[in-house]
């Protein structure tokens, strides 16, 4: 093993560990402690995993790949929002190579972001449907804490569910999370 590789698979978990620092995109518009990017990932590999097995995906270790690269870019890109995206042309394709290159993952997670950024196999589907939920599971959380969304935000995540959804069980999650209590799973634990 050559030590140079070793170092660029240094630099990219350095990197990767600067996700925590990085702050969602809707952080700006509400003023509220929303998942850093680093949080968002974590959960939306959970979800991922739910939605793979309801829907009989079998290839779970390429989802979770997925679903651990789906933002990466956003180490450098930052997560923008879509007043920014008329005024910044962001390059993910070069960022996620610039991360990558030279390091041991390369030409496998290389792969995998262009496989999920044509969102043409089942497992990218999964994870992109993973990726939206997490931002609904987040808006109920701080519903649950008291947090008014703009009406017209929830009516746009109502559209997204039932048309840019891509899985049945997406769209049943969502239909459930609307009257989902957060806080029901621990206050339950002890009754279990």
């Amino acid at each position: 093993m050559k030590d140079n590789k070793l170092s660029k698979d240094i630099d990219l978990l350095f990197e990767i560990g600067s996700l925590r620092f990085v702050n969602r995109n809707w952080k700006q518009y509400l003023g509220l402690d929303v998942a850093n990017l680093a949080e968002h990932h974590f959960r939306v590999v959970w979800i991922a995993l739910v939605l793979a097995k309801y829907e009989n995906a079998k290839n779970t270790d390429k989802i979770v790949k997925m679903a651990l690269l789906h933002d990466l870019p956003e180490s450098r890109t930052g997560d923008l929002n879509k007043v920014q995206k008329k005024y910044v042309e962001r390059f993910e394709n070069k960022s996620i190579k610039d991360i990558l290159k030279n390091s041991v993952l390369e030409e496998e997670l290389i792969k995998l972001w262009q496989e999920y950024e044509k969102l043409g196999s089942i497992e990218s589907k999964i994870v992109k449907d993973a990726d939206r939920l997490d931002i609904d599971f987040e808006m109920r959380e701080q519903k649950i804490r008291g947090f008014k969304f703009p009406e017209k935000w929830d009516t746009s995540r109502e559209k997204i569910s039932l048309n840019q959804h891509y899985t049945k069980t997406a769209k049943k999650i969502w239909k459930l999370l609307q009257k989902s209590d957060p806080h029901h799973w621990h206050l339950e634990a002890g009754s279990i």
